[in-house]
């Protein structure tokens, strides 16, 4: 079975126990953002998927970390993929989760980095504009991010909007050198 076909059956797997227990939402949520942290940290990735380190220490380390700080779900899953020896495809896995969960609820996800927290207005009005120019329901996951110094850039699929004032900068610069 190819690494693809792997990683999805366990997302589609993982998926169907977090829709029948009506956890959707909050699971992709957390799982969102568990990903975001393991992309930024590259020992806690390792960690999690090093065959020399005994799997329920890895999973001890995911207990440690986020036991109190997400939902029984999210843990048992994310305990799962590690118990399973599947911490080097975690990340895919869990994009794959993202995905799942967006296709179910007729939506494409949008992931924000913001320079500063949007409030629930916000994030509604940033949802509805990205509603509108995609002609898709857009889930919006905002992750700050200060070195935009302001505005949002968002990604949905392949397709990049950047409103920073830190691309506008860099614009004026190339006009200036020009």
């Amino acid at each position: 079975m190819a690494a693809d076909e792997v990683i999805h059956g366990y997302a589609k797997a993982l998926f169907s126990v977090v829709q029948a227990e009506g956890e959707i939402e909050r699971v992709e949520d957390e799982l969102y953002r568990f990903s975001k942290v393991l992309d930024g940290n590259h020992e806690l990735k390792q960690a999690l998927s090093d065959k020399g380190i005994d799997r329920g220490q890895r999973m001890m380390v995911l207990e440690d970390l986020l036991t109190d700080k997400v939902s029984p779900h999210t843990l048992g899953l994310l305990t799962f993929i590690v118990g399973q020896g599947r911490g080097r495809q975690m990340p895919q896995i869990l994009q794959e989760l993202s995905e799942l969960a967006a296709e179910a609820r007729n939506a494409v996800v949008a992931e924000v980095r913001s320079a500063t927290p949007l409030d629930s207005s916000q994030r509604t009005a940033l949802q509805g504009a990205l509603s509108r120019a995609t002609g898709k329901n857009v889930a919006v996951k905002v992750m700050v991010d200060p070195s935009l110094i302001g505005g949002i850039v968002a990604k949905i699929g392949e397709t990049i909007i950047d409103g920073s004032v830190k691309r506008r900068l860099e614009q004026l610069k190339d006009q200036v050198r020009a």
